[in-house]
């Protein structure tokens, strides 16, 4: 009778301390070389060897460790672990040393100082440890002066004893020994590696990394060795799943995070969401958080999700509020927005601050459009471009902009002027001609507009407004409807879809008395305009009736 019982009993034991073995070896690997997969395997064969058989002690200690380590379970969860191991075996060294940890990391200096006594006197010889912790404990005191002589007298002891039997602690030197294993192991191939690397010699230096892998198991270090390897021989897809598996390996790792995040923004700007997880995975850390939340911001307006981008801009600008380029594009997201006074109140802040005079000339350019065309305030808009042409001479966009309010304001003299202007800066660009033609052909300067338009086109022939444009002069201004049908068929060419074109290319017909011509190109416009819708579809049927009535 008495063997039936044993026997399972036996078997049961035998079954938990397999387990158990196998915790403590995940739990050393995890130890040596932080891997993610091996903490969650000592965390599952700590539970499984505590279902088996609740009664190990061991087993509720070291959990404890793993669970806090990896934020499951708080301080004081760890705190009730141990308590229930020490309820087990009360006399456990190692049980009375986590104690004494947990206590310390929970600020209790004296119920600490009370588990590392108690380890002490329970360890015999092998008390290295727990005098060393202790001797912290007493560090920990006199330099919170809060001590007395003797706690530096203790201090001076524990720690001399400590160090002193640390020869006799077998656990602790095994562990060294690995740890140094397995650091010249590492050290070996992560020098061959880079070696091979500052030779040029990319294909062995990846030889060299991948097995140091096999021999290692050091997944972090070295995937993130061929990463930057690879990244570096312009193999983007190869450096992003070497990262990924380094960050399968370790999620905890920082700077493979900042890797995948970045990588990922330039050479894959269609996988978004996938990028967005790697930038929150950042925000944990809590390091850096405005330059995260500033990253974040790009990427929801890249999204076209204005609602997020507000609010990460909102966040980076809250965190660093003196950061002009939060400012900037915090007020770029509110005209996303359509929020434009927000827009106006943080545009005047990233001015105010002017870090760079072209830059900030930017900025004031996107202010006067504001002013100009949403809120109608000609005069803000007008002090704001001006201050931007002081910031920055050279900056012709201001200039066209100011420019075009004048003529929105049907002021053709001084648009004509500040185009001139523009010209003056920059003679070699076609926008500037462009636009200084249109302006003079609305003033009936007729020859001027030609040679204006002719010089947009002379520096950049593929610009089918001008093209159309220089038609409609020769058309409607000189009345030379012959020379006109080779611009407008010049911007056709250049613009399948240009629906002005086609209808001015009709009236040019129709002005030649080219009736069939002039219907063909009045069709091809209302078959046009239903897609684009440029123009109004009455005038068009009116001018398809009037060819034949």
């Amino acid at each position: 009778m008495t063997d039936t019982l044993t026997t399972p009993i036996l078997s049961k034991n035998i079954s938990a301390e397999s387990i158990l073995e196998e915790a403590r070896t995940a739990h050393e690997n995890y130890l040596i070389k932080q891997q993610q997969p091996d903490l969650e395997k000592a965390i599952e064969c700590y539970i499984d060897a505590i279902k088996i058989n609740p009664a190990i002690c061991e087993s509720y200690y070291r959990l404890a460790s793993l669970l806090l380590m990896k934020g499951q379970i708080t301080v004081d969860g760890a705190l009730e672990q141990c308590k229930t191991a020490l309820t087990l075996e009360p006399k456990n060294a190692n049980a009375h040393i986590y104690s004494g940890y947990f206590s310390c990391l929970n600020g209790d200096y004296e119920e600490a100082e009370k588990e590392f006594h108690l380890a002490i006197s329970n360890s015999g010889k092998n008390s290295a440890r727990p005098r060393l912790f202790l001797s912290k404990v007493l560090l920990s005191k006199i330099r919170n002066h809060s001590s007395s002589v003797k706690d530096t007298v203790k201090f001076l002891y524990y720690l001399l004893s400590g160090s002193m039997m640390i020869m006799w602690d077998c656990p602790s030197i095994k562990m060294f020994c690995k740890f140094l294993a397995n650091d010249f192991s590492v050290f070996s191939y992560k020098t061959l590696g880079e070696t091979f690397e500052k030779m040029k010699l990319f294909p062995s230096a990846l030889d060299a990394y991948t097995k140091g892998l096999e021999k290692t198991q050091q997944g972090n270090l070295f995937y993130q060795k061929m990463g930057d390897l690879s990244l570096e021989c312009n193999n983007i897809d190869a450096s992003i799943e070497f990262f990924k598996k380094a960050h399968d390996v370790n999620p905890n790792d920082r700077e493979v995070l900042i890797k995948l995040a970045t990588i990922m923004q330039t050479y894959h700007p269609e996988n978004i969401d996938e990028t967005i997880d790697y930038y929150n995975s950042l925000l944990e850390f809590g390091i850096d958080l405005d330059k995260i939340y500033y990253e974040l911001g790009h990427l929801y307006l890249h999204k076209s999700d204005k609602i997020h981008a507000v609010s990460a801009f909102k966040l980076a600008q809250e965190l660093n509020p003196e950061n002009p380029y939060y400012n900037n594009s915090l007020a770029y997201a509110y005209i996303k927005a359509e929020l434009y006074d927000d827009a106006i109140e943080y545009y005047q802040e990233a001015i105010k601050l002017n870090p760079d005079a072209e830059w900030t000339a930017i900025v004031c350019h996107a202010l006067g459009a504001i002013y100009s065309e949403i809120k109608g305030n000609y005069e803000a808009a007008e002090a704001t471009f001006n201050a931007g042409m002081v910031l920055d001479p050279n900056n012709v966009d201001i200039q066209l902009s100011l420019g075009d309010m004048y003529m929105a304001q049907n002021d053709i003299d001084k648009a004509i002027k500040t185009y001139c202007d523009a010209i003056a800066v920059n003679p070699e660009y076609y926008l500037t001609y462009a636009k200084a033609g249109l302006a003079l052909w609305e003033k009936d300067y007729l020859e001027e507009a030609i040679v204006a338009f002719h010089k947009s086109i002379e520096i950049n022939p593929d610009f089918e407004i001008s093209q159309n444009n220089l038609g409609v002069v020769y058309l409607d201004g000189i009345g030379d409807p012959k020379a006109s049908l080779e611009y407008f068929k010049n911007a056709i060419d250049i613009n399948p879809n240009y629906t002005l074109a086609y209808f001015n290319l009709g009236r040019a017909y129709q002005a030649l008395d080219n009736k069939a011509m002039a219907a063909e190109y009045y069709q091809m416009t209302l078959d046009l305009n239903k897609v684009t819708e440029e123009l109004s579809e009455k005038d068009i049927r009116e001018r398809i009736f009037d060819l034949f009535n």
